[in-house]
């Protein structure tokens, strides 16, 4: 089992955003995903830096995608699309109208936000020319073995969400514009000064969820560290590390010294905490529990 970066869901600054992949080409993952996933008006800050970003990542090694936008909804934005196909790297589709722009018989990889919940969807992509799936990040652990058994025959590979807020919603409507009274499109790019999304709470000062712009995620962090072994023998074929601003390199380390048995269960969720006591975390959707159950906080 291997290591795959899936895009950044967030706005970082492009000079930021240029260091984190610089950073990456020395992290122990196999593959990473790359681009704009959550709205296309930030991409004009760093779109002419993902070619030498791609280019870096390739040179270390790692296979490299595209990702496709969530909601392909403007004309720009199809634009954008078809220029997306004509680039020479493979994309990772993450809303289906994006197979309308692939050349036929052309290869890709298919993100957590579509749909793929049973054996006739991954059948349908793969003849589609679908060659790895990373599953909704809501499936338990019974479903995602079912998935790897039929993606198995169809020779599809089969990621599962490893670590990072888990992506719940895209929205027509940005959150973070509205937070500070201003529409989607005069945003000013609110959504900037929350390196890894806004925290959103009760009304009673309860952690709830996090905004991301348009996008909706979960509050706590999805950690996959006490099923490990579970998706191992399931056959799952790489966990996918979503990033965020901090510490992020050393988190591709501790997930492989995981994953190679360097590390207990336990030891790594004991680490991130250590560095990050804030955090929340969860694994509740593998295990059939509600999604913000965490496996740590039970007897093992």
């Amino acid at each position: 089992m291997d290591l795959t970066i899936g895009p950044n869901q967030f706005f970082w600054a492009a000079d930021r955003w240029s260091e984190f992949y610089d950073d990456l080409a020395q992290a122990p993952a196999n593959r990473v995903v790359i681009g704009e996933l959550v709205c296309s008006k930030r991409l004009p800050f760093y779109q002419d830096r993902i070619p030498e970003a791609v280019s870096r990542l390739l040179e270390a090694g790692k296979e490299v995608a595209l990702t496709s936008l969530a909601l392909v909804t403007l004309k720009r934005e199809r634009k954008l699309t078809t220029e997306l196909a004509e680039m020479g790297v493979t994309v990772e589709i993450n809303d289906l109208t994006v197979l309308a722009y692939l050349p036929e018989g052309c290869a890709f990889w298919v993100g957590p936000l579509v749909n793929v919940y049973n054996e006739g969807t991954l059948r349908w992509l793969a003849a589609r020319g679908a060659k790895r799936v990373c599953l909704p990040p809501e499936l338990p652990l019974e479903s995602v073995a079912t998935l790897v058994r039929a993606a198995e025959d169809l020779g599809v590979a089969i990621e599962v969400w490893g670590h990072g807020r888990l992506p719940l919603a895209i929205s027509g409507r940005c959150y973070h514009a509205r937070l500070h009274g201003r529409t989607k499109d005069n945003c000013q790019f609110a959504c900037e000064e929350d390196a890894d999304g806004l925290d959103v709470l009760t009304r009673d000062g309860k952690p709830f969820m996090a905004t991301n712009g348009v996008q909706t995620l979960s509050d706590s962090y999805a950690c996959t560290d006490y099923q490990i072994e579970t998706l191992r023998s399931a056959g799952v074929s790489a966990l996918r590390l979503s990033p965020h601003s901090n510490g992020f390199t050393r988190l591709c380390t501790l997930y492989r010294q995981r994953i190679d048995h360097n590390l207990a269960p336990g030891d790594l969720a004991h680490e991130i905490l250590s560095t990050n006591p804030g955090t929340r975390l969860s694994d509740g959707f593998l295990t059939g529990e509600f999604g913000a159950e965490w496996s740590g906080t039970k007897p093992q």
